[in-house]
């Protein structure tokens, strides 16, 4: 079957060259789809206040939880779909993205019901401060109830990279993005619908993005487009499915169950803290999104090749990538120093000078540790995509006991300094343990391609 210009076939021509021509959509993209979070806060920050902010920042650990687990199974999805495509099983393929539909339907309704009935009682387990409560609650509501949409376009971004077409999703949230800014302006300064115009505006500006995806899938992506006889049950593949995709999907929301508990520390430092840790974050996450999208990338790459049995390109992607990403944050961190600061202010709209301090001193904290933290995504991706599921399940879990030991001996002695530790040296550990699960289960299947399970 003929790809189309967009597709890129990851089982052929130089591996640097493939990860970075395919990962480079997915840096945008994730700085796009940053966006949509990001500008919530800019604007909330700087038209609504500090205590608007702040509802928004709290309900980030919720929204992490519940709709990472959704995301995660999306992108378990994509891998079995993606090793179809790299084997050249087309019928499979169809077959393949015709049940990712109907498992990511039913996966998100579930979500939709948790969301309705638990949100309430998880806020407050949470210490949400009484005066930002009601807000947050607005926010992430609105969000958590419409997760069908941020599900469905994640999954058909997701299914397009798996036949190695980073670009249309990329060129789709530019589109969406830019629409997303300008009607959270509309219903923030316009509209006065306050917080919950903001989530109104993420949402419509997603489903936007859904039915444009779908769209393009349908008349460009034959490949991925099943007929009414694919959709027919296969209990074996719905079976290996499932096993990758609830294996991401609750890995993520393993870790965003760390990531709640710690939330509830930070909630107790007050409002000014609740809004430059979430904004410390932010920033940090865009500092880390080019490693991050070689991750996501790898996790094409190396299904794309197990697929087509390319073990020595398999091997040399990880090592490759590792050292890629290594250099990135080191250089990059001197960079960081100079301009945190700045981007706090930017981002937050204050001049509170803890809130600013606060973000900066976290920031700095752990620039020093994400080579670590590039290594573990780039080996917890890489063993996803080797079917692999186990150690990096596991690896969510220490982060998740980790984080729990944390708040629980360590944060009421260190105060929100115990909240910047935690995950730096998290990573560290993670990184030693996925490290060691590489070289011990995934690099002798690589090796001598006989002992593979």
């Amino acid at each position: 079957m003929q790809a189309s210009k967009q597709q890129l076939d990851l089982t052929q021509g130089p591996i640097i060259k493939s990860l970075l021509i395919f990962s480079l959509p997915i840096i945008i993209s994730n700085l796009f789809q940053q966006l949509y979070g990001v500008m919530d806060s800019v604007i909330v920050g700087n038209f609504l206040g500090d205590q608007a902010l702040a509802s928004v920042g709290a309900t980030t650990a919720i929204f992490e939880l519940i709709v990472g687990f959704a995301l995660g199974i999306g992108a378990g999805l994509s891998i079995i779909v993606a090793r179809y495509y790299g084997a050249r099983n087309y019928q499979m393929v169809k077959r393949a993205t015709a049940a990712s539909l109907i498992i990511g339907l039913i996966i998100s309704l579930m979500v939709m019901v948790i969301g309705h009935f638990g949100l309430k009682p998880l806020l407050k387990v949470l210490n949400t401060p009484a005066e930002i409560f009601d807000q947050a609650f607005d926010y992430i509501y609105i969000i958590l109830i419409f997760i069908l949409v941020s599900f469905a376009y994640n999954l058909g971004a997701g299914l397009l990279r798996s036949i190695g077409n980073s670009m249309v999703p990329l060129l789709i949230l530019v589109f969406t993005s830019f629409l997303n800014v300008g009607l959270d302006i509309f219903m923030i300064t316009v509209l006065q619908m306050g917080v919950k115009g903001a989530a109104y505006a993420t949402v419509i500006s997603q489903a936007i993005s859904v039915v444009i995806t779908f769209i393009y899938i349908y008349k460009i992506a034959p490949v991925l487009v099943p007929t009414k006889q694919q959709f027919k049950n296969q209990p074996q593949l719905y079976q290996e499915l499932m096993s990758q995709g609830m294996a991401m999907g609750f890995m993520s929301s393993i870790v965003s169950i760390g990531s709640v508990i710690l939330q509830t520390s930070v909630n107790s430092f007050g409002v000014a803290v609740i809004g430059a840790h979430v904004t410390a974050r932010r920033i940090l996450f865009f500092f880390t999104m080019p490693t991050g999208s070689i991750s996501t990338a790898l996790t094409t790459f190396v299904s794309q090749n197990f697929g087509a049995r390319q073990f020595e390109r398999i091997r040399q992607s990880l090592f490759k990538s590792n050292l890629m990403c290594i250099l990135y944050c080191l250089v990059g961190s001197i960079f960081m120093i100079f301009v945190t600061k700045n981007l706090m202010h930017l981002l937050t709209g204050s001049n509170d000078p803890v809130l600013l301090n606060t973000g900066f001193q976290y920031i700095m904290w752990a620039l020093p540790f994400t080579p670590f933290l590039s290594v573990l995504m780039n080996y917890r991706n890489g063993l996803q995509g080797l079917g692999i599921k186990r150690d990096p399940l596991m690896s969510s879990v220490i982060e998740m006991i980790g984080k729990i030991l944390f708040v629980i001996f360590l944060i009421p002695t260190l105060g929100y300094l115990g909240v910047m530790i935690t995950e730096p040296i998290l990573w560290t550990i993670m990184a030693i343990q996925l490290t060691i699960a590489y070289f011990v289960k995934a690099k002798p299947i690589l090796t001598h391609p006989s002992k593979e399970e």
